[in-house]
C-alpha cells in the first residue's frame, strides 16, 4: 500500500493558496471581460487589444510574450515534481501520467470524430488542456472534505496536461519554421545547458536574459514563442530538495506564483475572453465544433481520465494514492473538463484567420469549462457526504 500523506509540502501549500486566490480573480475577470464586450463600449474594448504596441499587437505580447513567463512557471512546477514531488517516484508518478493522457486523447478524439474533414478540424486541440487555476479554485471551495493526495493528483495531471498541449501547439500549431531563426534557438539554449551542467552558474540573471534571447528567436523562428518559457524552465539549475532557497529554480519559481497568478492570467482573460454574445449564440452553440469542444470537456475529460487510470492500475503498473477511491478519480476527471486558459490559447491559434470561429470556439470553452466545474464540484461535495455517513 501507498504511504499516507500527511501533509501538503511548504511549496505545493503556498502555490495552492496562490492557485486558488488566482482562480477567483480569473472568475472576476472573466465576468468583467464579457460585460464590457457586450455593452456599448465593447468595439472599443476589442479594438483596444487589437491595437498595436511596438512590432506586435497588444493581444499578441500577450499571448505569446506574458504567456512565456506562464508556461516558464509551468515549467518549473512540472520539473519539482519530477524531481522531488509526486512525480518523483515510478510508482507515484505514473498515475497523474495516465490521467493526463486519457484526460487529453479522449477529448481529441470526440471533437476529431465529428470535425474530421470539416474547416474546424484544426480545432481538436481545444478541449485536451486543463486549467490548473480554476480546477484548484473548486477544490479548495471543498476544503477538508476531501483527501490532500487528490489536490495533488490533480495539479500533477494538470501540469502534464499542459505540458502536453504545449507539444500539441508545436506540433499541429507551428507556422512554416524558420530554421536560422530555430537553429539560433537551440544555440542560446545549448549555451545556457553549458552554464548549467558543465560551469555550475547559479546565478538567476544569465539564464533570464538568455531566456528572453531564447524567446525572440522563437518567436522569429515560427515555433511558437511560449515554447521558450517550457525550454527554459528545465535549464535552469535545479538543487537537490525544494526547500533549498539557494535552487535557482525554487527561487523563480517562487517569485512568479504570485506575477502569474494576479497579473499574468487576469490580463490573459481580459484579453480573450472577449465574446460577443449574439443573437445567435445559441445556434453557434450547435455546430459539430462547439459540439466537439463540450463534448470532449465534459464527458471526454473524465472518461478519458478514468478509463486509463483504470487500466494502469488494474494491469498493476501504478496505484491509487493513500486515501483516494475511484469516485475521487471520477471528479478530478471532471474538473479536468474546465479548460478555459489553454483552450483559449489553443483557440487562438487554431482558427487565427476567422473571428467568428474563434468567437464561437470561446463560447464553447466557457460553456462546457463551468459545466464540468459545477458537474465536479457537486459530484466531489456528494460523494464526501456520502463517506461521513458511511458505516466505520
Amino acid at each position: 500500500m501507498c504511504k499516507a500523506i500527511p501533509a501538503l509540502s511548504n511549496t505545493f501549500s503556498q502555490f495552492f493558496e496562490s492557485e486558488r486566490a488566482g482562480g477567483i480573480v480569473l472568475v472576476v475577470c472573466t465576468v468583467l471581460s464579457l460585460a464590457i464586450t457586450n455593452s456599448p463600449a465593447g468595439q472599443g474594448y476589442l479594438n483596444f487589444w487589437h491595437g498595436d504596441l511596438g512590432p506586435l499587437k497588444i493581444e499578441h505580447w500577450v499571448n505569446d510574450a506574458l504567456m512565456a513567463i506562464f508556461f516558464l512557471l509551468i515549467g518549473l512546477e512540472l520539473k519539482r515534481e519530477l524531481y522531488v514531488g509526486e512525480l518523483s517516484s515510478v510508482q507515484n508518478g505514473l498515475l497523474p501520467v495516465f490521467a493526463a493522457i486519457g484526460g487529453m486523447l479522449a477529448p481529441a478524439l470526440i471533437h476529431y470524430a465529428l470535425n474530421a474533414g470539416t474547416p474546424t478540424q484544426p480545432g481538436f486541440g481545444i478541449p485536451m488542456a486543463t486549467d490548473i487555476a480554476f480546477a484548484i479554485a473548486a477544490l479548495a471551495l471543498l476544503g477538508k472534505r476531501i483527501p490532500p493526495s487528490l489536490k495533488i493528483l490533480v495539479v500533477a495531471f494538470a501540469v502534464i496536461d499542459d505540458l502536453g498541449a504545449i507539444i500539441v501547439i508545436a506540433v499541429f500549431y507551428t507556422a512554416q519554421i524558420s530554421l536560422v531563426y530555430l537553429g539560433g534557438a537551440i544555440i542560446v539554449s545549448l549555451t545556457l545547458v553549458t552554464l548549467n551542467r558543465k560551469l555550475r552558474v547559479m546565478w538567476l540573471t544569465p539564464y533570464l536574459l538568455g531566456g528572453a534571447l531564447l524567446w525572440f528567436l522563437m518567436l522569429k523562428s515560427g515555433v511558437h514563442a511560449t515554447i521558450a518559457g517550457v525550454v527554459l524552465a528545465f535549464i535552469i539549475p535545479f538543487a537537490a530538495k525544494d526547500s533549498n532557497v539557494e535552487s535557482p529554480s525554487y527561487r523563480l519559481e517562487h517569485f512568479l506564483h504570485k506575477p502569474v497568478a494576479f497579473m499574468i492570467l487576469p490580463i490573459f482573460a481580459l484579453a480573450n475572453t472577449g465574446v460577443v454574445v449574439d443573437a445567435g449564440w445559441l445556434t453557434s452553440m450547435s455546430s459539430v465544433n462547439s459540439m466537439g469542444i463540450m463534448a470532449g470537456l465534459v464527458l471526454g475529460k473524465p472518461l478519458g481520465v478514468m478509463a486509463l487510470c483504470y487500466v494502469a492500475v488494474g494491469i498493476g503498473w501504478c496505484r491509487l494514492p493513500a486515501g483516494l477511491n475511484w469516485r475521487h478519480i471520477m471528479g478530478a476527471g471532471m474538473l479536468g473538463g474546465i479548460g478555459f486558459t489553454m483552450s483559449i490559447f489553443i483557440t487562438q491559434l487554431a482558427f487565427a484567420t476567422s473571428a467568428a470561429e474563434i468567437n464561437a470556439s470561446k463560447m464553447a470553452v466557457l460553456v462546457a469549462s463551468v459545466v464540468a466545474g459545477i458537474c465536479g464540484y457537486g459530484w466531489l461535495m456528494i460523494m464526501s457526504k456520502r463517506e461521513v455517513r458511511a458505516p466505520r
